[in-house]
């Protein structure tokens, strides 16, 4: 049982770590600073990092150090966390035993076969609503889940395709979806991405990653997603969306301030 999903509702609620699995002692320095910042400010934590980033722009694009899954364990072990990563094929999720929160990426949200293996594991699933997607849609997707046995589901908005190579976030969509009676969530740092901009990969601009975040909290989100990272401009994945980890602390500490203004 994940304790990060048991505490969404009672504590601001944060997934937080580097698109791509670079190699432990990377990991490790990040899961150190974000737990450091997380316990200063109560904030509930889960640490994200995909073993194997899948959907990629190019064949040229980075997947993942191959070590993750032997990474993961010795990240738990060192740090007392909790882990989500992404699943991309119906054989993945039997194989993540240690892994604590099963994540759908948004293009493969619709996908039966898929959502049935992640939530026969018995953990969490928190999907993305695709970007071709209404957030009305998201309840087939709820119920999928549900009827295959899965009782711990979070729904996330990452933004609506906008043209080409450009994402904008309805955020009728967080109300619309918390009448599934399901945590929200608001991906903060995809939301601001640049799909494809830059041919062989995607763009984006963090400097916007903030506003998705208080946009998101006051209409009603019950947790934020952020990816960050040490040295984001030189990321093999992601780079432009994600947040510099040396200034993520006035990130949280103002999701923090979000939420007790939201419970008051």
């Amino acid at each position: 049982m994940s304790n990060f999903y048991n505490h969404i509702y009672k504590k601001p609620s944060l997934i937080a770590g580097p698109c791509v699995w670079e190699g432990y002692s990377h990991a490790a320095r990040i899961a150190e600073k974000l737990i450091s910042i997380c316990e200063k400010y109560d904030v509930n934590f889960v640490y994200k990092s995909s073993f194997d980033k899948a959907n990629r722009s190019s064949l040229k694009g980075f997947r993942g150090a191959s070590n993750a899954i032997e990474g993961f364990e010795k990240l738990k072990k060192n740090f007392n966390l909790e882990i989500l990563t992404d699943v991309h094929e119906s054989d993945q999720p039997r194989n993540l035993s240690i892994v604590d929160i099963l994540q759908i990426p948004a293009f493969l949200c619709r996908q039966t076969d898929l959502l049935k293996a992640a939530a026969e594991t018995g953990k969490p699933i928190n999907v993305k609503k695709g970007q071709f997607l209404s957030p009305q849609e998201m309840e087939n997707v709820k119920e999928k889940l549900i009827s295959f046995g899965c009782k711990q589901i979070i729904l996330t908005e990452r933004g609506t395709t906008f043209g080409y190579n450009n994402l904008v976030v309805d955020f009728r969509s967080i109300p619309i979806m918390k009448k599934f009676g399901c945590p929200v969530a608001i991906d903060a740092t995809h939301s601001v991405q640049m799909p494809g901009l830059q041919g062989d990969k995607s763009g984006g601009d963090r400097s916007f990653a903030k506003y998705m975040m208080r946009c998101g909290m006051v209409c009603g989100a019950d947790v934020v997603f952020a990816e960050v990272h040490n040295d984001p401009d030189n990321a093999p994945s992601d780079g432009p969306n994600m947040l510099h980890l040396e200034g993520f602390e006035s990130f949280v500490e103002e999701m923090r301030k979000w939420f007790d203004v939201s419970s008051d």
